[in-house]
């Protein structure tokens, strides 16, 4: 029996430094982060403690005021494909930051991100760039108001020679995935006709999502649908789960953070398999207005290595 193991195709999108630019005004804005230097040892999560943080950001936010009335009622009807409500309002973005072995120890690359924003219209592009020469690249476009609605997006994996092994475009309107993974007689092509509900996120809208996570989870949980690639496009539900209070380390201090976790929703008793392939997937969000990310730790892509982006 094959089992293909579904893995999160483009979390380093979520080491880019997001922002957020006013809805009044026309506010473009760059976030600079800085570099951590590499760790001298092992600085897991730890129990919380007041500290510092040494992350530097320039970033301007306001509530979503027309939404916030509604949030509630539509949190707790919304399905998986529904568009997430909006509490902070989307602008331009652009920064890079590092990418570090699981451990903190090593940097093994960089994610040069960069997000625009053209009247309602959201475009991001996230380019994670390894030392061996491979890249992760998604591209996304999406519709930005009240909700957060997908249009469409790509996602390109290449290997160390820069030959793309995985190239997928996701057409979320037109309900339409194509493209092709794998190289010479293992390549496999797709052009598939899929249900693509707007609520649809992948790459760089999955932060979007955790930012505004408390408008929009039930029991402190949300789901939504993403695509991903296995390296065989897959459409399937993702849940948000958050976890308890602690603290991650950064150079000058601890920051005190949130916990979430990112899982398929798939019930473990019937795919024990699943479970136990799957690495675990996690983000630690500073709470604030906006929130923001401090650490992601998880895998890569499909192909399941594990990464640290701060």
């Amino acid at each position: 029996m094959r089992i293909d193991v579904v893995l999160l195709s483009g979390m380093l999108t979520l080491g880019a430094t997001a922002g957020c630019a006013g809805r009044t005004t026309k506010v473009a804005q760059t976030v600079g982060v800085e570099e951590p230097a590499p760790a001298t040892g092992t600085d897991e999560a730890q129990p919380r403690r007041r500290a510092k943080t040494t992350v530097t950001t320039t970033t301007t936010a306001e509530s979503d005021k027309s939404a916030s009335g509604i949030v509630g009622s539509a949190a707790a009807h919304r399905d998986p494909g529904d568009p997430i409500q909006l509490m902070w309002v989307e602008g331009d973005v652009a920064g890079m930051t590092s990418i570090l072995s699981v451990d903190g120890t090593s940097t093994i690359g960089f994610v040069d991100y960069h997000q625009r924003r053209r009247g309602d219209v959201l475009e991001a592009v996230r380019i994670a760039r390894f030392n061996d020469g491979s890249t992760d690249e998604d591209r996304v476009e999406a519709r930005i108001g009240k909700t957060l609605q997908t249009i469409r997006g790509r996602s390109i994996i290449r290997n160390a020679k820069g030959v793309r092994t995985v190239d997928i475009t996701i057409d979320v309107a037109g309900g339409r995935i194509t493209g092709f993974s794998g190289l010479g007689e293992k390549r496999e092509t797709y052009d598939e006709r899929v249900e693509l509900p707007p609520g649809t996120y992948w790459g760089p809208l999955i932060f979007i999502v955790i930012k505004n996570f408390e408008q929009n989870a039930v029991d402190g949980r949300l789901v939504f649908r993403t695509v991903v690639p296995t390296p065989k496009p897959r459409v399937l539900d993702m849940e948000l789960l958050r976890q308890e209070e602690t603290t991650v380390r950064r150079p000058g201090g601890k920051i005190d953070v949130v916990r979430f976790a990112l899982r398929p929703t798939v019930n473990w008793l019937i795919d024990p398999v699943l479970h136990m392939l799957t690495p675990e997937t996690n983000f630690f969000v500073k709470p604030g207005a906006p929130p923001g990310l401090a650490r992601f730790q998880g895998p890569r892509n499909f192909a399941g290595q594990k990464i640290r982006i701060e």
